[in-house]
């Protein structure tokens, strides 16, 4: 009497859908973090179904690729209008790319992207040194603009030293 095959067939599923704490753990944010990437747009909202809310896929690839993004040194408005820009295709491969912070360069303007615009070389004095000025933006916080830097990069400075004096007042009683 022969005995009867068993076929062991892999029933596991691909989780397609998580609650709040599942999905933020996937992707390794915090679940308030998740919470305000929806009241910012950057996620879209879950449906609401109480406490049975649950979340997609496409949740936790857009979770995905805001972290690539922020390792990328990009802010959230910026991180935002490229959620927007990118195909479905071309997010789940951002998602899928690796996270590891890489420090921005910087290179001459391009007309493709003419904001970024390459540091001015220091000038060397004789001496080999550069004079600098100085600015104490905040306890702690200093920035030092080089006498030979290009207008563009002084009025750049005085641009951040003015945004911070005025929310230095904003916070004054």
């Amino acid at each position: 009497m022969s005995s009867p095959t068993v076929s062991v067939v892999n029933t596991r599923k691909t989780q397609s859908e998580w609650k709040l704490a599942e999905l933020a753990e996937e992707a390794g944010v915090s679940p308030r973090t998740v919470r305000y990437y929806v009241q910012r747009g950057l996620l879209p909202a879950p449906p609401f179904k109480g406490p049975d809310t649950v979340y997609g896929e496409e949740h936790l690839i857009r979770l995905k690729a805001i972290r690539v993004l922020q390792a990328r040194f990009l802010p959230l408005d910026a991180i935002q209008a490229e959620l927007l820009r990118l195909t479905p295709d071309e997010l789940r491969k951002l998602a899928e790319s690796d996270p590891t912070p890489t420090p921005p360069t910087y290179g001459p303007a391009t007309p493709a992207d003419p904001q970024i615009v390459a540091p001015a070389p220091p000038v060397r004095r004789p001496n080999g040194a550069s004079n600098y000025q100085r600015w104490e933006l905040a306890p702690g916080l200093e920035l030092h603009v080089s006498d030979s830097a290009e207008a563009k990069t002084r009025a750049l400075a005085e641009r951040v030293r003015a945004l911070i004096e005025e929310f230095q007042d904003k916070e004054k009683p």
